[in-house]
């Protein structure tokens, strides 16, 4: 089965296809540039294709994806027949959506619904989606949410302790995203570890980062909440705030709600305490080289994810399997140490000679130690083209 995998924004178009038994990629790329001029970037089999196309829409993006696909040169398949479902990641489902679903007019309609929710995102990812729908008729599509796996948490985690109106009038709770990536690593630690009874803490670390508490298969908290922002210090985001420190600085500096959370998402992080770089790579070189600012941006990044696994632990009522994954969860030995250290109360203990790893997955924890911990690459093309196929084959 052939899934074409697609991730829309509101100016570029990335997309895979794949087989979702196999994992095998045939061929990905990006379009860029959207509504400007367009480019067009084509990997397959250690070949690249970079073409100067007109995309004023997503439209002309979809075709010049379907195109090259079908090309004599860089082309996978002879037709795009070929071609068995499209899946589609929508970042936020809101309530409406507790998995993964074929996508008809009440479920664009949900998605449209849950643009204040996913303001930047969601109408991004609905033009991928009507994009397809023009481009390839009567082709089966699927819509993966960001949300949905987290969807499973009780109210005790999800629920704000605010007023109840603002829970029953506008959807306001704790949400969460990662969600394909951690319902990804939840699936393979089960696999891995041939059970499902098992208490799992997550931690998707990246420029972005989050972690999940995960019992028996299912999300029972999850750090980031109605937005990307809370949870962790990331690279450009703050993490969990004081609100009453953004109105000091709103009154004091003059600042709108909107510049206000514009400094909380793009200016904040391991970016602003570094005074480096929001890249985990370059604060490091710069630690190395006796720069304080950044040593404490490392130091309190770890610190921060630290507390939570802390949290998720006391809140599971303990802890089988610690997954690392992302950028940074796959590719930081430092990084992980750090985290690790201080664990050992819970059983956490890391070998050093296996820590020395990057991007493979592979335990990293002692023998003797009571939580196996694991890198796992996440791979939330997979997850999304295994949902589709899913989705679609039960369908049939």
């Amino acid at each position: 089965m052939n899934v074409l995998v697609i991730n829309a924004g509101s100016s570029s178009l990335k997309y895979q296809l794949m087989d979702p038994e196999t994992g095998d990629v045939a061929a990905k790329g990006l379009c860029e540039r959207i509504g400007i001029d367009g480019r067009l970037t084509h990997k397959v089999d250690g070949k690249k294709a970079e073409r100067e196309i007109p995309m004023p829409t997503h439209s002309e993006a979809i075709n010049a994806v379907l195109e090259i696909l079908v090309d004599p040169e860089y082309g996978v398949i002879k037709s795009v027949d070929e071609i068995d479902a499209v899946g589609h990641r929508v970042l936020h489902g809101g309530m409406k959506f507790t998995d993964s679903c074929i996508i008809d007019d009440a479920c664009i309609k949900a998605i449209e619904d849950c643009i204040p929710l996913g303001p930047l995102h969601n109408p991004a990812n609905l033009m991928g989606i009507r994009a397809c729908q023009a481009v390839m008729p009567g082709k089966p599509q699927v819509a993966v949410f960001d949300t949905a796996f987290h969807m499973t948490m009780p109210p005790v985690a999800y629920r704000y302790a605010i007023e109840k109106k603002y829970y029953e009038n506008d959807d306001i709770r704790r949400y969460g995203f990662h969600g394909t990536s951690h319902k990804y690593i939840t699936r393979r630690a089960i696999a891995l570890m041939g059970r499902t009874d098992l208490k799992i803490i997550n931690c998707h670390l990246g420029n972005g980062s989050s972690l999940s508490a995960v019992k028996d298969g299912k999300c029972m908290d999850t750090s980031m909440g109605l937005s990307p922002l809370a949870g962790v210090c990331m690279g450009t985001r703050s993490g969990d705030i004081d609100p009453t420190v953004c109105q000091f600085i709103m009154n004091k500096y003059g600042l709108t709600a909107d510049e206000m959370l514009n400094d909380l998402n793009k200016k904040s992080g391991v970016k602003a305490l570094s005074g480096v770089s929001s890249d985990f790579r370059d604060i490091e070189g710069a630690a190395k080289e006796g720069n304080e600012d950044a040593q404490l941006a490392l130091d309190k990044f770890a610190y921060d994810v630290k507390k939570y696994i802390g949290a998720y632990a006391a809140a599971l009522g303990g802890c089988d399997v610690l997954t690392f994954t992302a950028g940074v969860g796959e590719n930081g030995p430092d990084m992980r140490a750090k985290i690790c250290q201080g664990l050992e109360y819970m059983g956490v203990k890391i070998d050093p000679e296996k820590n020395n790893t990057r991007g493979k997955e592979t335990i990293i924890s002692t023998d003797d130690s009571k939580v196996t911990v694991w890198v796992i690459p996440t791979n939330e093309e997979l997850m999304i083209a295994q949902d589709t196929a899913e989705l679609v084959k039960a369908a049939n």
